[in-house]
């Protein structure tokens, strides 16, 4: 009886613990998430595969991939599921407040000082510092997916595919969505080769 107390109340503190470090890894993305989802991506990444490591980099990028094609703010599904993984619902719910709060706090101490402060220039300064941080760690984000997507598919075909989806990205306009949406129903309806040679074989 004594020693499934102790368990129990190690369990419990075990809990307690996955669900602090929930609230703390999104809120500091929350509050460091600079410029939206695009900001958010890599402090995710940083918070969720390097420093609790509740992902690896290939289940992350297969988590991202999925998220994008679903409507809503990528910051919040990415915590929605990182959470829900991690400690169920109750981590879902912790996740998720915890990478909105500091938004919905800045956004009405923002918007209640704006008037005054709009027109300082290190307002400007500030957004014009902030852009190339975030764009250096989206670089450093897209180089790992490119370098997975290349061990996995090989060279060539990473660079022809990337080239073709600039292009329907970029040239035809055609939401991200359904390219994903249309490569996974590809791979999906791809025939195994590895399958294919094990049925040929007598």
């Amino acid at each position: 009886m004594l020693v499934n107390n102790k368990n129990a109340a190690k369990e419990k503190q075990n809990n307690g613990k996955q669900h602090l470090h929930l609230f703390l890894a999104f809120f500091r993305v929350g509050i460091l998430g600079y410029g939206g989802g695009p900001g958010s991506i890599p402090l995710i990444h940083k918070e969720v595969v390097d420093k609790y490591q509740w992902t690896n980099d290939e289940e992350f990028g297969d988590i991202l991939a999925l998220a994008n094609t679903l409507p809503g703010p990528i910051a919040t599904k990415l915590a929605g599921y990182i959470g829900h993984r991690v400690s169920g619902v109750m981590g879902m719910f912790n996740a998720i407040v915890a990478v909105i709060l500091p938004t919905i706090l800045l956004m009405i101490i923002l918007l209640m000082s704006l008037s005054s402060i709009r027109e300082f220039d290190w307002v400007s300064g500030m957004t014009a510092a902030v852009i190339p941080v975030v764009g250096v760690m989206l670089a450093v984000l897209t180089w790992q997916f490119f370098e997975k997507a290349g061990k996995g598919m090989g060279w060539l075909q990473t660079i022809i595919m990337s080239a073709i989806i600039l292009v329907l990205l970029e040239l035809m306009g055609i939401h991200p969505g359904i390219i994903i949406a249309g490569l996974i129903i590809a791979a999906l309806f791809k025939p195994d080769k590895g399958r294919a040679r094990e049925g040929d074989t007598p």
